[in-house]
């Protein structure tokens, strides 16, 4: 039998994709930068450290204020998607658990084509918004969540996995003809709009990494110190109750934490997916069932992915980014299939 807790080996391979993930993603691009360069100037940024790089000035503003940024937020996106979909998977007992489960996709692309429709209304279709649409995809997010919540308990005050559920197709199914509704009147937003939901990671500065970082401190303080309590909610809610623990009470604090995650993460990168399924799934693979290593490996591994992805989606169009979402899903959605086909085998 594999034992419960984390393995150093795992560990240390997660922190080395991370950092393969960061090199990797400082040093290709248009502009090709020596990948040993980019690892003495990163080590030269920290205090008391002194190295020559040799990078030319041009090359070490490419490197501090254009790259690491987004990779430095392509890592936290990642990983908050990734720890959101081990949550979720834990919660609902189902390896095709998503984040985007409770409407939370939905309720973000509602919110910002709203946004972007107002601003087209207004006659500012131009104008930047680095707040307004952030902040329009996580109240959009967090509207879902609660829609759902209340749904889940119409038909009664217990709010099963199940319920849960099917209250988040039904919310996201009513969103997504909201946002329909608006992009019909407002066709000439259709452009901005799709090329947010295919998902992006473009940032100029530390904005974004500034406004998210927040949440995900606080998304991965609350799941990583419950990690324990999924691996006693996989036997059941009764014995799980029998064991001293509060199933309904870990399992709604487990979705307010994974929801307030994803909301934000959305809310920075667009429409991003199937990095909560392949990452945590994968994870469980290779390292076993227990949540106390599938939380923590699937933000390093999570991030690592997202990171990559984010490198392909960069480098492999040419002149022409391809949007992100599109080369998540290019890996994702084969993963998916094979892991229903795998469900279905398993089932009795």
């Amino acid at each position: 039998m594999r034992p419960a807790g984390l393995r150093p080996a795992w560990l240390a391979g997660g922190v080395l994709a991370v950092l393969v993930a960061l090199i990797a993603g400082l040093a290709f691009g248009s502009v090709a930068l020596p990948p040993a360069g980019v690892a003495l100037e990163l080590l030269d940024q920290i205090p008391g450290v002194r190295l020559r790089s040799g990078l030319s000035d041009r090359e070490v503003a490419i490197l501090l204020e254009l790259r690491l940024p987004r990779v430095v937020l392509g890592l936290l996106v990642g990983g908050m998607l990734a720890l959101a979909g081990a949550a979720y998977q834990g919660v609902f007992r189902n390896p095709l658990a998503d984040p985007h489960l409770l409407g939370v996709a939905a309720g973000a692309g509602l919110g910002v084509t709203a946004v972007i429709a107002f601003r087209s209304t207004a006659g500012d279709a131009t104008a930047e918004l680095p707040i307004g649409v952030p902040m329009a995809a996580f109240a959009g997010a967090l509207i879902a969540v609660a829609l759902t919540w209340l749904l889940g308990a119409a038909g009664g005050r217990d709010r099963s996995p199940a319920t849960l559920i099917l209250a988040g197709v039904a919310v996201s199914s009513f969103l997504a003809a909201c946002q329909t509704y608006v992009l019909q009147r407002h066709v000439d937003t259709l452009r901005e709009v799709y090329s947010w939901l295919l998902g992006r990671l473009s940032t100029a500065g530390w904005h974004d990494v500034l406004l998210v970082l927040p949440y995900a401190a606080v998304t991965g303080a609350i799941v990583l110190s419950q990690r324990r309590e999924l691996d006693v909610l996989t036997v059941g809610d009764e014995e799980a109750t029998g064991l001293g623990l509060h199933p309904q009470r870990s399992r709604y604090l487990l979705i307010i934490a994974a929801s307030l995650g994803t909301a934000a993460a959305v809310s920075v990168s667009g429409l991003i997916g199937f990095v909560g399924i392949i990452v945590p799934h994968t994870m469980r693979l290779l390292a076993g069932p227990s949540y106390r290593s599938i939380l923590p490996l699937s933000v390093l591994f999570g991030g690592a992915f997202l990171a990559l992805a984010d490198l392909l989606a960069r480098t492999a169009g040419g002149q022409a980014e391809i949007p992100i979402g599109v080369v998540t899903a290019f890996f994702g959605a084969p993963f998916f299939i094979v892991v229903l086909r795998t469900s279905r085998t398993a089932a009795p």
